[in-house]
């Protein structure tokens, strides 16, 4: 395997006039270009591409390599078509989500898009034995560009990974509102793959048919609108995937054996996540707004969750997402912890505060007390 790349190396598009460059986890690109208000309508309305290039590219060739991640991954990757999206979720022994990405083969690898492609590629690269595969961190000749558009990559097309939130897949199943209900289907995103080394010529192109060159300030406020959990920001070390929805899309609940697989069916058949992802409508009339990380409080100030992103909607004003108590009733508003004081916030259901899924299987009696999430702490 290939040295792990630099995925924070700085994208040549902050050179542009009044690119402001992003930073934590979408260090190396650019926040906005001057008008991310702008930026983000033209990104709502169809008309914008953001500089995705920040995010790591995985490519696993050989015969072997759909029915080997398949077997060590949430996913049913087994009959995977060339060009058609899917994502899955590496989880630890005890189900918790460590690595998450974007899949779609051309017919002769796959390719996976995932914000942590050094560490992803060495923990496959160790787990491949004697099966014939090849695991590269191509990160350094591929960059990614972000699309508002609802369709797969065509056959003369950039291959393109097509995100399938919040459609609800074939053995997955959800937490929260229904497909055609939820925010997210509000929202086409797709991430086209193109040669590092022409990434100013293709954002370029697009630039020549009408589009704008938008920042991650306008992709992440969509994202929050749209409930979409990602892996840098809602994730942490105790995360399980039934607390984010992300049974909707990232993971099959009827194939064989992997690791987390025992955890996974166990609160999705008996169990409830002890933590549920909400979107949080914060009040802007103090003018303060919340870092991530932030504490979630009651009105007594008893902590009960984390902001995981903060963004500025053009619509909705500002909003986050936050990981809070499962427990802590839906209709209760809440404090954020901020710089200046702390600023209130009203409560919008992702995940259902009785943390059961629309299809979990009927009780066939009597359940032993404590049966139900293995220790996560």
């Amino acid at each position: 395997m290939s040295a792990p790349a630099d995925v924070r190396a700085p994208s040549p598009l902050l050179a542009r006039h009044g690119a402001v460059p992003a930073a934590g986890p979408d260090a190396g690109v650019a926040w906005h270009y001057g008008d991310p208000v702008a930026e983000q309508r033209a990104l709502e309305r169809g008309g914008a591409v953001v500089d995705q290039s920040h995010l790591g590219v995985v490519r696993v060739a050989g015969p072997d390599r759909l029915t080997w991640l398949h077997s060590i991954t949430s996913q049913d990757l087994t009959a995977l078509a060339p060009r058609t999206s899917t994502e899955l979720l590496v989880l630890d022994p005890h189900g918790h989500v460590e690595h998450a990405a974007g899949v779609v083969d051309d017919g002769e690898a796959t390719w996976l898009l995932t914000e942590t492609a050094p560490a992803l590629a060495a923990w496959l690269d160790r787990m491949r034995f004697t099966l014939r595969v090849e695991v590269v961190d191509v990160t350094a000749d591929w960059a990614v560009l972000g699309e508002p558009v609802d369709a797969e990559g065509a056959a003369d097309e950039p291959l393109t990974w097509r995100d399938p939130w919040p459609r609800t897949a074939p053995g997955g199943t959800r937490y929260g509102a229904d497909d055609d209900a939820h925010p997210g289907a509000d929202r086409p995103w797709r991430l086209v793959l193109v040669p590092r080394a022409s990434l100013d010529e293709a954002v370029a192109r697009r630039e020549a048919a009408g589009w704008t060159l938008a920042g991650t300030w306008a992709a992440e406020a969509l994202r929050v609108a749209a409930w979409r959990p990602r892996a840098s920001h809602e994730v942490d070390h105790r995360t399980i995937p039934h607390e984010l929805d992300w049974l909707r899309t990232a993971v099959h609940l009827h194939k064989g054996c992997y690791r987390g697989q025992e955890t996974v069916a166990r609160v999705h058949n008996l169990g409830r996540p002890p933590r549920r992802l909400v979107q949080l409508h914060l009040d802007g009339s103090g003018h303060l707004v919340p870092e991530t990380g932030a504490a979630v409080r009651t009105a007594d100030g008893r902590e009960v969750g984390q902001v995981t992103t903060v963004a500025r909607h053009h619509e909705l004003g500002p909003v986050a997402l936050a990981v809070i108590k499962r427990s802590l009733p839906t209709d209760v508003e809440v404090l954020v912890d901020a710089d200046g004081g702390p600023v209130a916030a009203a409560q919008e259901v992702v995940v259902a505060g009785e943390g059961v899924s629309v299809d979990r299987p009927p009780a066939r009696g009597p359940v032993a007390r404590g049966l139900g999430l293995p220790p996560t702490r």
